[in-house]
C-alpha cells in the first residue's frame, strides 16, 4: 500500500510524458468515429485506428491486456461497453461507443466516444440515441468541470450523477447510469487506482492534488442499468435491451489547473459551458 500511495501522484515530468499518448490516442478515436457509417464493420473502425496509432509512432494499449486482441472496444445498441470488433455492420440508427487507447514511450492514453449514425427512415430512434449520447458527453464533461475545483476525487462522481438527473430523456424519465464499470487513473499502467466513480458514493476518495491522473467515462443507458457479460466473455450488455452510451478522456492536475490529455485543445470547448478554462501543462 505504501508503495501505492507514493505512486498515485505523477511528477511535473510525468504529466509531460503523458500529452503525447494523450493526443495520438485522441487522433485515432477521431479516425474511428469519422468513419462510422452504414455498410462498416466494427473491424474496419478496429484497423482504422491501429494505423493511426502505429503511424504515429505508439502501440495500442488495449492488446496489452490479456486476452484481449484489438485495438478498440466498438459496442453498438446494447452493448455498453468492451464490444469486440469484427464483422458486425453498421446499419442506420445505431449508437455506436467506440473506446481506444495508446501507448507512447511506456505512458498511456485512454477516451471514448459515443456517435449516432443518421437514420431517415427511423428519426425516433436517431434523436434517442443522440439525446442519450448529449447526456452522456455532458456528463462526463460536468465531471471534469468538478475535477477543477474539487478536494477529493469523489465529487467528481456527484457532478456526473448531477448531470445526469437534470437531462431526462424526452419522456422526463431518468436514465441509468452505470455502477458496475467505472474510471480509472491512469499512467504506466491503462488501468491504475484509484477509481472514478460516475455517481455518489459515501466516501471521499483520494485529494485532488497535482499530479492525479484520471479517467473519467461514464456509461449511462437508456433504461435499467443492470448489466450482464456476453458469452465473449468481454462484452458488457443491459440487462433489458436498451441503448447505451459511453465517453471518456483522461484528464490531469497539474499546479496550475488542469488539461484533458486526450482532447486536442485540452478540453476548451467541452469545459466553456461550465466556466472552466483549462490550462496546459508546463
Amino acid at each position: 500500500m505504501g508503495l501505492f500511495r507514493r505512486s498515485l501522484y505523477k511528477s511535473p515530468a510525468q504529466l509531460r510524458l503523458m500529452r503525447e499518448p494523450g493526443l495520438l490516442t485522441a487522433r485515432a478515436l477521431a479516425a474511428a468515429c469519422a468513419a462510422v457509417k452504414p455498410g462498416v464493420t466494427t473491424g474496419e473502425l478496429d484497423r482504422i485506428a491501429e494505423g493511426v496509432i502505429v503511424a504515429g509512432g505508439g502501440k495500442p494499449n488495449f492488446k496489452m491486456e490479456p486476452g484481449y486482441h484489438h485495438t478498440l472496444c466498438v459496442s453498438v445498441n446494447d452493448q455498453v461497453v468492451h464490444g469486440i470488433p469484427g464483422n458486425r455492420v453498421i446499419e442506420a440508427g445505431d449508437i455506436v461507443s467506440i473506446d481506444c487507447g495508446a501507448d507512447v514511450g511506456g505512458w498511456n492514453g485512454d477516451s471514448a466516444a459515443s456517435v449516432v449514425v443518421p437514420d431517415t427512415v427511423r428519426p425516433d430512434v436517431q434523436s434517442a440515441g443522440e439525446r442519450l449520447s448529449r447526456a452522456t458527453e455532458g456528463a462526463m464533461w460536468a465531471g471534469i468541470a468538478r475535477l477543477a475545483t474539487a478536494t477529493h476525487l469523489n465529487e467528481v462522481g456527484d457532478a456526473v450523477q448531477s448531470f445526469v438527473e437534470a437531462n431526462p430523456d424526452e419522456f422526463g424519465d431518468q436514465y441509468g447510469i452505470i455502477e458496475d464499470y467505472i474510471g480509472h487513473g491512469i499512467g504506466r499502467s491503462m488501468h491504475e487506482e484509484p477509481p472514478v466513480f460516475n455517481y455518489r458514493v459515501p466516501m471521499q476518495g483520494p485529494a485532488v492534488k497535482p499530479g492525479l491522473v484520471v479517467a473519467i467515462e461514464p456509461m449511462v443507458v437508456g433504461g435499467s442499468p443492470d448489466t450482464v457479460v456476453d458469452n465473449d466473455e468481454w462484452t458488457v450488455l443491459t440487462v433489458d435491451g436498451d441503448i447505451a452510451a459511453h465517453w471518456e478522456h483522461s484528464v490531469a492536475v497539474h499546479e496550475d489547473g488542469i488539461w484533458v490529455l486526450t482532447a486536442e485543445d485540452g478540453g476548451a470547448a467541452g469545459l466553456a459551458p461550465f466556466g472552466v478554462t483549462p490550462t496546459p501543462i508546463a
